[in-house]
């Protein structure tokens, strides 16, 4: 009898840049998970307009967790899970028993990583990001879209942290006890003791930690724009050339090593005192209503390092 398909029962959703990749790289060292080597695996939010890869079948998006051990818990991951306004819908109706990590971050933080890490991987062409948060309303008009972007609604910037109402989808479908929520501060103060937690959020043993707690996904920026807009649209001829002649999985790893070598770390510029004023402003609401969503107050936590703008 040939055994069923292993499905997720666990999903890390989001929010982008709030440490969702250092998580999954410290889940995956534990012997009583499994998490497949690839994160980002979309296969659920048919509201987002993905542009760069197609969407994975059923047949293929399950083989990523085909060689997962039996007695382990199965883990999967995509940031903008959480964003998607179908995506906790259409979870619930493949994995109904899942478990739901989402990690969130100050906007006013987490924005600026954002727009850095879009202008990383293409998906931003404004290199300033006062600017860039004043295109928001050409592009949900659907003007103003960078030619290499692969998801366009990530440059909404003003709605990518509206975390109350996309944590409330995921409650809703999932019960509030099947949601655990970390915020970036405890996990950045003490990435341990997160670590501990979403173990006993997993119900699997908390006497395992990583070799070391390391930072994963930092600040980066690419060395060529050249470079990155050929390997996002190569000239049709070396590309056709190379479909045919090179194996995928080779050509998958030359692209991701070309794309690596294109990318120097490096912190970002520091955001002006107004735009900081702004921002804080515009998510005043958002952050008091994730507060009491929580039942934490991350108004007091988040606008402490406001005090010298």
């Amino acid at each position: 009898m040939t055994a069923a398909p292993r499905v997720p029962d666990f999903f890390i959703v989001g929010a982008p840049k709030s440490g969702t990749t250092a998580m999954y790289e410290y889940l995956r060292s534990h012997p009583d998970l499994f998490l497949p080597a690839r994160k980002e695996l979309r296969f659920f939010g048919r509201d987002l307009d993905i542009r760069d890869r197609e969407t994975l079948s059923t047949d293929r998006y399950l083989a990523f967790f085909a060689t997962a051990p039996p007695e382990a818990r199965v883990g999967t991951a995509y940031v903008w899970y959480l964003f998607s306004s179908s995506a906790a819908r259409e979870i619930g109706e493949f994995s109904p028993e899942a478990r739901i990590i989402v990690m969130v971050r100050d906007p006013v933080d987490m924005l600026p990583a954002l727009h850095g890490e879009h202008l990383a991987n293409g998906n931003e062409d404004i290199a300033d990001f006062a600017e860039a948060l004043g295109a928001e309303a050409d592009r949900r008009a659907g003007r103003r879209i960078p030619p290499h972007a692969h998801l366009p609604q990530g440059l909404w910037y003003s709605q990518v942290p509206r975390y109350a109402e996309q944590i409330e989808r995921y409650i809703e479908v999932f019960g509030r006890h099947r949601v655990h929520v970390i915020v970036f501060d405890d996990f950045v103060a003490d990435p341990a003791a997160a670590y501990r937690d979403t173990l006993r959020f997993l119900d699997v043993s908390t006497d395992h930690a990583p070799a070391a707690f390391e930072v994963v996904n930092p600040s980066r920026r690419v060395r060529s724009e050249w470079l990155r807009h050929f390997l996002a649209r190569p000239p049709n001829l070396p590309r056709l050339l190379i479909r045919h002649v090179v194996p995928a999985g080779i050509r998958r790893a030359a692209y991701e090593r070309a794309k690596r070598a294109n990318v120097v770390f490096s912190p970002r510029a520091p955001m002006s005192p107004a735009t900081r004023r702004r921002l804080r402003a515009t998510f005043a609401p958002e952050v008091a209503r994730l507060s009491a969503l929580l039942d934490r107050d991350l108004r007091e936590l988040w606008d402490r390092d406001d005090s010298a703008s």
